[in-house]
């Protein structure tokens, strides 16, 4: 399959870098600007904690489910054409985040933003790697990973401002200028290019049932709490049906249609591959030992990876009282961590191995995690928070991009674009289900621990004996942010508000703990599927065109 690039646009400059880079910068700060905001969100739009981790976890399950796709209709129609539309998307769908005036409403825009993030984000590597040769594309190349490495730590800061000065809307209202310029400077500037000679048709049949399959998953780890794991815990009105208590839940028939779905998935594209069609997942790769176990490692880590992000900005707002902007510049030290180590990084696997700077990052974090875990209290330090995520940053910077050239090093060149993809999406369900999981693990713990230490209430307080689960269950669906507001809820005798208050940070700060020990076990799990990943110098053409999709998780 060769490159073709057509010439009815202006000359290559470096105003396609620009616009791409512009691409690129606002898929950035959509995946690492929520989790800053999301306290305000919860307290402005009064959602529950379910709808928390929908808010955080549809982004990535509809940017992995479509990723693979959009990369090949890009290949087909052109990538210029994809990625515009994919600007298009996502301006839209910012506009409807910002003016959102319900939970509903934000979810639903959020997952039309994970659909316009992965149109833009394969066709983006794309064009830059069919644009620029010689010296200009190591340049542009650079300049991608600065985009990349800087956006990740303004992000954070930029959500915290915004919501500080203007509200949390603004953080979406500011993509829909950027979204114009991006639509208007492709259309402009940025040359077609496609893929030359036979790119097989999309396999819709295929993206269906694994966007189904992957979502009715997530649907029953996020929404177990809510209904009941297996029995509906109480008469439930859903998708147009009674599910009478004690019966089965709708958690259980999701958990039902997901395993029905990806097994249809793994026959389906078993057969499109043996008949020589294009297939959405050629599961033959994972045959491959390396590929296998280590997409395999790939899920787990960024499973682990992402739920303390998730459960941190809730905890300092909430407990610690910063603001917006301060959990978001003590966030950006992870980023920061990330970013120093990627240039030594490459040195240090020229002088050892891949393997041994994978298992490095692997190992700072989940020593940093670990440090979290241990430390975390409703009296932490920010400078102690700020120091184990910046070790937990450089392990990010270690580990993740050197286990993308370990995970492809056998795969044959022909097949490196479908397997790069894969993998990439692999990374992309684990992030949506380490906010399932993680975050259910959080809440979940939230509402059991401050049942519990309330219940030690001294009779003199005045606390009912219901009181513990009705406030217990008040601190769990606002995510912990009514802690600061617990004062004003009447049937908290005020000779209790501050037994109650101290008593639901000490239940958040043991929660954010769980969290990071069960964030550490997956990590570990990964480090250990790691072990049968070859030790060779991945230096293939493999290692080096990283799909952007995993170098934007990279610093997520």
């Amino acid at each position: 399959m060769t490159e073709t690039t057509h010439d009815s646009k202006p000359a290559v400059g470096w105003a396609p870098m620009f616009i791409i880079g512009l691409g690129v910068a606002l898929i950035i700060m959509d995946a690492t600007i929520v989790n800053v905001i999301l306290p305000s969100i919860i307290a402005d739009l009064k959602i529950s904690s379910i709808d928390a981790e929908w808010v955080n976890a549809i982004y990535s399950l509809t940017f992995a489910a479509l990723l693979i796709v959009m990369g090949r209709l890009g290949d087909r129609f052109g990538r210029d054409k994809i990625f515009m539309l994919g600007g298009v998307v996502f301006g839209a769908s910012s506009i409807l985040a910002a003016s959102a005036t319900t939970g509903s409403l934000l979810i639903t825009a959020r997952a039309l933003q994970g659909i316009g993030g992965a149109m833009m984000s394969p066709t983006s590597l794309s064009i830059v790697n069919a644009l620029y040769r010689g010296k200009s594309r190591a340049i542009a190349f650079a300049i991608y990973g600065s985009i990349i490495g800087g956006m990740a730590a303004v992000g954070p800061l930029m959500g915290g401002w915004l919501t500080q000065t203007f509200s949390w809307h603004w953080s979406f209202w500011i993509n829909v200028p950027f979204a114009v310029l991006i639509v208007w400077g492709t259309w402009k500037f940025v040359p077609s290019s496609k893929a030359e000679g036979e790119v097989g048709a999309p396999d819709w049949t295929g993206a269906i049932l694994s966007t189904v399959g992957i979502a009715a998953l997530v649907f029953a780890l996020i929404e177990g709490r809510n209904y009941g794991w297996w029995n509906a815990v109480e008469d439930t009105d859903f998708l147009g049906r009674t599910w009478k208590a004690g019966s089965l839940s709708p958690v259980a028939a999701a958990f039902i249609i997901a395993v029905v779905t990806l097994v249809w998935l793994y026959v389906f594209e078993t057969r499109r591959t043996k008949a020589g069609k294009s297939a959405l997942i050629d599961f033959e790769l994972f045959t491959i030992k390396t590929f296998g176990l280590g997409s395999f490692a790939g899920l787990i880590i960024s499973l682990g990876e992402f739920g303390i992000l998730f459960s941190l900005p809730l905890f300092m707002q909430s407990v610690l009282g910063w603001s917006a902007l301060g959990a978001g510049g003590l966030l950006a030290s992870l980023a920061v961590g990330a970013f120093v180590a990627a240039p030594t990084a490459a040195q240090l696997a020229n002088k050892r191995n891949p393997r041994f700077v994978m298992r490095l990052g692997l190992v700072l974090e989940i020593i940093a995690i670990l440090g979290i875990a241990v430390t975390i209290s409703p009296t932490s330090s920010g400078w102690v928070l700020g120091t184990w995520l910046f070790v937990y940053g450089l392990g990010v910077g270690y580990s993740t991009a050197q286990l993308t050239g370990l995970i492809l090093s056998d795969i044959p060149v022909e097949k490196s674009g479908q397997a790069s993809g894969t993998q990439s999406t692999a990374r992309q369900i684990g992030a949506a289900m380490g906010t399932a999981i993680l975050g259910t693990i959080l809440f979940v713990s939230l509402h059991n621990n401050t049942e519990s230490n309330l219940s030690s209430a001294d009779p003199s307080t005045g606390l009912s004996s219901s009181a513990p689960s009705q406030i217990a269950g008040v601190v769990e669906s606002s995510a912990g942010t009514v802690i600061p507001h617990l004062g004003e809820i009447p049937f908290i005798p005020k000779d209790a508000v501050e037994f109650v208050q101290t008593q639901s940070e000490l239940a958040f700060a043991d929660a954010v703990s769980t969290v990071g020990y069960a964030a550490a076990f997956f990590l570990m799990l990964g480090l250990l599927a790691s072990l049968a990943l070859p030790p060779g110098d991945a230096h293939s053409r493999q290692a080096t065109e990283t799909d952007e999709s995993e170098i934007i998780h990279d610093f997520e």
